[in-house]
């Protein structure tokens, strides 16, 4: 699963938000879909940018994600490799793709869970939002706060009036 930082859970929550305010979504699109609006939030690339570099190779993000190559030197790995270099994984594109990583439906209510379709905008803010969500409580469960019940308790002093 992607890495648990502060950056990647808000590129979750920023996609999400933009999706659920009515960003223009078509599941057909390399760069209005799913994995297409993480790429436009971490990149800053607009929706045909994103489009364009992924119509020089052949194939859906499952596809790309297959093919990508680091060092081919295509606009759309590097398009990739910025997602990577983020917190994600390949496996976390490929699950987005088709909102499909067990963890995260996991946590999705229950009637939603069976119900969750890759290519429905609501589908895709539900799941983006439950992802952040469990990163954010991986994130906060590797704090840990100093204990202070081992310092003495602090002694109230007097000061006499003048």
């Amino acid at each position: 699963m992607a890495q648990s930082t502060l950056p990647v859970i808000q590129a979750l929550r920023d996609t999400a938000q933009r999706l659920a305010t009515q960003a223009p979504y078509q599941w057909g699109h390399m760069g209005s879909c799913n994995c297409g609006h993480l790429a436009q939030t971490i990149t800053r690339l607009t929706k045909a940018e994103i489009h364009t570099r992924a119509m020089q190779r052949y194939g859906d993000w499952e596809r790309q994600i297959v093919d990508y190559c680091p060092t081919s030197g295509l606009p759309i790995d590097e398009t990739i490799d910025e997602m990577l270099a983020l917190g994600f994984t390949r496996t976390d594109l490929t699950h987005l793709e088709r909102l499909s990583d067990a963890r995260i439906r996991r946590e999705l209510p229950f009637e939603r869970r069976n119900a969750l379709r890759h290519n429905q905008r609501d589908d895709v803010v539900l799941y983006l939002r439950t992802w952040a969500d469990l990163l954010e409580c991986d994130l906060l469960a590797g704090i840990s706060l100093p204990s202070f019940t081992d310092a003495p308790a602090p002694v109230p002093v007097l000061v006499a009036a003048e």
